[in-house]
């Protein structure tokens, strides 16, 4: 009898090993579903056909979902409702996601396409090595205008946004980071700057756009300038790419005084439930040909090398969307500036536009 209790109290006790291990697993995203993957990412910033090719290659059903924000995004991975498997921050957004423990590190094992990036898009200083990113699009802050709307004008310096002639014609994206810093960029300051003076400066000389300003809004600034109901927008590389690809009379520029080059990047957060799925989704996105197709699907510059030898020599030979090295350097990454600092860009922002 001793014996049958002692086997039993060995099971329970073996048991109860599996159950912790089990648990720790599960928290560390070291087991899970292996039947689907989670991917959390920007709207409309893949090929949706490539999100189908993945499934049907391995087996794993994507469920995706999307954000409009990386502070948006950022709540949603810190609260865990939801175990992703694969988010797309940009770079400074990665240094916070750092800083709280919400990244894991990528094993270089299971992605053997790493191979395929351009070295100067890899060991950036918001994650040396690479130990947790990879990039996925990257582009510039710049200005979209439409010439025949303006006779003629263009925009080689960022102060031509305040010429009185532009009343009720520029649309803005509604982002601190981007519109303070554009007014940052126009006093020669950089737009990572964490001198409150600067960024007052900044803020006062912004109030004295508004006249010019039509809108502050998302993504429905596109739109606005293909139909032609703007002149003149803040907005990225690919966001300027989809409305010329609509609207042939509109330009796009990056002014002489500088601005943002920004990278989007593919990372894994801790409470990831299928760490397999989630290297073979990024392996798979690195591959010059599925690079190659998103990039000429989303509008947005690859960092993918070799998948260029895949497209279009007019696109990847147009300097508005693949600026050389030179231009490239003398652009700004946004850097992580605390939550204090960015609550004050917020703060400063938002004054603007109650102006």
């Amino acid at each position: 009898m001793k014996e049958i209790l002692r086997g039993a109290a060995l099971i329970l006790i073996i048991s109860g090993l599996l159950f912790v291990v089990n648990i720790q697993l599960n928290k560390s995203g070291s087991s899970g579903t292996k039947t689907s993957l989670t991917v959390y990412n920007w709207g409309e910033y893949i090929d949706p056909q490539l999100l189908k090719e993945f499934e049907q290659e391995t087996g794993i059903k994507v469920i995706y979902e999307t954000f409009d924000s990386n502070e948006g995004m950022m709540g949603k991975v810190e609260q865990g409702g939801t175990a992703y498997d694969i988010v797309v921050p940009s770079e400074y957004m990665i240094e916070m996601m750092k800083e709280k423990d919400l990244l894991l590190p990528i094993d270089y094992q299971q992605v053997p396409n790493v191979k395929h990036i351009d070295p100067y898009f890899l060991n950036l200083p918001f994650d040396p090595n690479n130990e947790f990113s990879l990039p996925y699009f990257w582009g510039t802050l710049g200005i979209a205008f439409n010439p025949t709307l303006l006779e003629g004008q263009t925009f080689e310096s960022w102060d031509r946004l305040w010429d009185p002639s532009l009343a009720q014609k520029i649309v803005l994206v509604d982002s601190a980071r981007e519109t303070i810093g554009m007014s940052l960029n126009s006093l020669d300051y950089s737009l990572n700057s964490t001198d409150i003076q600067q960024l007052r400066a900044a803020t006062e000389k912004l109030k004295q756009l508004k006249p010019n300003v039509k809108a502050i809004i998302g993504d429905e600034v596109t739109q606005l300038m293909i139909n032609q109901e703007a002149s003149v927008a803040l907005t990225w590389s690919g966001q300027a790419a989809d409305m010329m690809a609509e609207n042939e009379n509109i330009d796009y520029i990056v002014p002489e005084e500088g601005s943002n080059l920004w990278f989007d990047n593919l990372v894994i957060p801790r409470t990831a439930a299928n760490l397999e799925g989630a290297h073979a989704f990024i392996n798979f996105m690195l591959d010059p040909e599925i690079a190659a197709r998103n990039a000429e699907y989303v509008g947005y510059s690859t960092p993918n090398l070799t998948a260029l030898d895949y497209m279009d020599e007019t696109v990847i030979s147009d300097e508005r969307f693949y600026p050389d090295e030179e231009t490239r350097d003398h652009l700004e990454v946004y850097r992580n500036l605390g939550l204090e600092l960015l609550g004050v860009y917020n703060e400063y922002f938002l004054e603007f536009k109650m102006k």
